[in-house]
């Protein structure tokens, strides 16, 4: 089997906080061009009548990306990822690293752990990571979001400068901008991906039809993935638009995705869903992957740290 073998010794909360940070920042590096040319995809015909919605820009997750190195460089693709990586170790750190945790307290330690527990665990750390990061998702929106990232007119053009011109622009409240859909989006993504992926798991193990290992690890991940992509978009495209408009545009979240229905239609929460899912299908094989890894790896330091002592 490649990889480290599970340890006779749980992994400690410590471990799966810094280990679930550390992937996630490590799945962002591989999946974020894949991440903005979703975000460039959901923006794109917000500002256009409907007449001029059949000439639109990006095309297609590979045309959007092509046509982003063509016209603004290969380093577009990576606008914004100094946020993303702020964003990851702050926000996986508690919404993936504290999931096990919030579900034993739920569940008072009992080894019947019901949907209904995971459910109430995943929402928990889902809201507990928007209150605490929300700064950094605003930013790297932002960054994604801008086009003509070499051009004069950029909105921002450092991850400092975007978090103080924020701040100045539009109060310390615009830093929290889209928190209450972004609450609602995470609570559904964690809800999808961490359950999804804890009961694919359980029922591959439970069933002899796999071991704990990086097969079975791959089969939860891009399960997880898809499960996710398919209930969040609508949420995520609302969320995206939200936070990346300019001040009055939008007078809420709701009116929003009021004001996408009646200009677009309901397609137009749809946006963006094959790069969504592609980014989210590799984020959660990498991230899932790299996360048992590192679980495994640091218990297995720590334990022959203590062992030589």
């Amino acid at each position: 089997m490649v990889g480290f073998k599970p340890t006779d010794v749980p992994p400690t909360a410590m471990v799966k906080f810094i280990g679930a940070g550390t992937a996630a920042c490590i799945a962002d590096l591989f999946t974020f061009p894949l991440d903005t040319a979703k975000v460039r995809l959901q923006i794109q015909g917000e500002s256009k009548s409907a007449a001029e919605m059949t000439n639109l820009k990006y095309r297609g997750v590979f045309g959007t990306m092509a046509t982003m190195v063509k016209n603004e460089g290969p380093r577009s693709l990576y606008s914004g990822l100094v946020a993303g990586l702020q964003r990851q170790m702050s926000f996986a750190s508690v919404r993936i690293g504290l999931y096990d945790s919030v579900k034993q307290f739920y569940t008072k330690g009992s080894e019947h752990v019901g949907i209904g527990s995971r459910l109430l665990a995943g929402s928990t750390t889902g809201a507990m990571a928007v209150a605490f990061a929300q700064p950094t998702d605003v930013v790297k929106v932002r960054f994604q979001a801008q086009a003509n990232v070499s051009g004069p007119n950029r909105r921002y053009n450092g991850t400092i400068e975007a978090y103080k011109t924020i701040a100045k622009e539009e109060g310390v409240r615009g830093l929290w901008k889209g928190t209450l859909p972004n609450i609602a989006r995470n609570a559904i993504v964690n809800c999808t991906e961490l359950v999804t992926y804890d009961l694919i798991k359980d029922l591959l193990l439970q069933n002899g039809l796999l071991t704990d290992n990086l097969p079975c690890h791959f089969s939860s991940a891009i399960g997880a993935g898809f499960c996710t992509t398919v209930i969040a978009s609508p949420v995520d495209v609302v969320k995206t638009r939200y936070m990346n408009s300019a001040p009055g545009q939008y007078n809420s979240a709701l009116n929003c995705a009021f004001t996408m229905f009646t200009k677009e239609g309901g397609t137009a929460f749809y946006k963006g869903f094959m790069p969504s899912f592609l980014r989210l299908g590799s984020w959660n094989i990498v991230m899932f992957i790299t996360y048992e890894q590192l679980k495994r790896a640091l218990m297995v330091a720590r334990l022959s740290r203590e062992s030589s002592l």
